[in-house]
């Protein structure tokens, strides 16, 4: 267990609906300490999922609260796609109405820089698994609006996973290459086919497993390289692969390492002063 060095009356927690794509109310859980200044100068943690019509429960565990104790905040974005307002709210984030996912994820990120809890030079945006559909068309769409991605064995390729041993379980979510109207969310929601050179992308943390059997290791590999050759912003974009585990891991040890490790590099980039980088 890790001890929390912060007391739960300092933390403050605010339950705000943005303004989505389309105009919708996206739902927007934000955490922070009572004494943060609002003036953009605080690291934000954006997470996010969107999918398969599973709800993002915020919650007070020992991972954000390493976060809390170096003075960031975290926001959690319900965005289209998952089940937070039922099985409608599910099905307008799939297949061909894919894009409303990483669209309001989008519009959370402008919110929380707009009301300034953070700026688009601290933001870090996170997605994992099918949520890197969500970060990794978030970041392609508006790399201004990040100074840091984390992608967790994420769905990067949404046009190749088809072709893995888990592509046929995607299907009823993502659409069939087989299938003509499938084909246009498929294009959208690739993240691969986006990256285009020259872009000013933002730092990026890519994690892979390589026994991963739901997103295949080369897809992140893949996506970390295109970003790695194309992006012209001088940011670095680092694979991490954890050579033996899969999609998860039940090794706490483990767990909290990879953690640490994409924390750091995070709050590094977001130019946080205990994680500058020694000359």
């Amino acid at each position: 267990m890790v001890a929390f060095l912060i007391s739960l009356k300092n933390l403050q927690n605010k339950e705000v609906k943005v303004k989505g794509h389309y105009g919708v109310l996206v739902p927007l859980s934000i955490l922070y300490l009572k004494n943060i200044k609002l003036d953009g100068s605080t690291p934000c943690y954006l997470t996010g999922y969107g999918a398969y019509g599973m709800s993002s429960q915020p919650g007070f565990i020992n991972v954000m609260a390493i976060l809390l104790e170096q003075g960031c905040s975290i926001a959690f974005a319900h965005v289209r796609g998952g089940g937070e307002k039922g099985e409608e709210w599910h099905q307008a984030g799939m297949k061909t109405t894919k894009p409303n996912t990483w669209k309001d994820f989008i519009a959370c990120a402008e919110y929380l820089i707009d009301q300034k809890y953070t700026s688009s030079k601290k933001l870090i945006g996170e997605g994992m698994s099918a949520g890197g559909i969500l970060i990794g068309r978030a970041i392609t769409e508006r790399p201004d609006l990040f100074a840091v991605a984390i992608i967790e064995v994420g769905m990067t390729n949404a046009l190749r996973s088809e072709t893995t041993p888990n592509g046929d379980n995607q299907i009823p979510e993502i659409g069939s290459i087989k299938v003509e109207e499938d084909i246009k969310g498929l294009i959208e929601m690739d993240a691969q086919s986006k990256v285009v050179k020259g872009i000013k992308y933002p730092a990026v943390f890519i994690r892979s497993g390589m026994n991963d059997a739901r997103v295949v290791p080369w897809m992140p590999a893949k996506f970390a390289a295109t970003l790695q050759n194309c992006t012209n912003s001088n940011k670095p974009v680092l694979l991490y692969v954890n050579y033996g585990n899969g999609h998860f891991t039940s090794d706490i040890d483990v767990m909290y390492k990879e953690f640490v490790d994409m924390i750091s590099f995070s709050l590094w980039q977001a130019g946080h002063p205990k994680f500058t980088k020694a000359d």
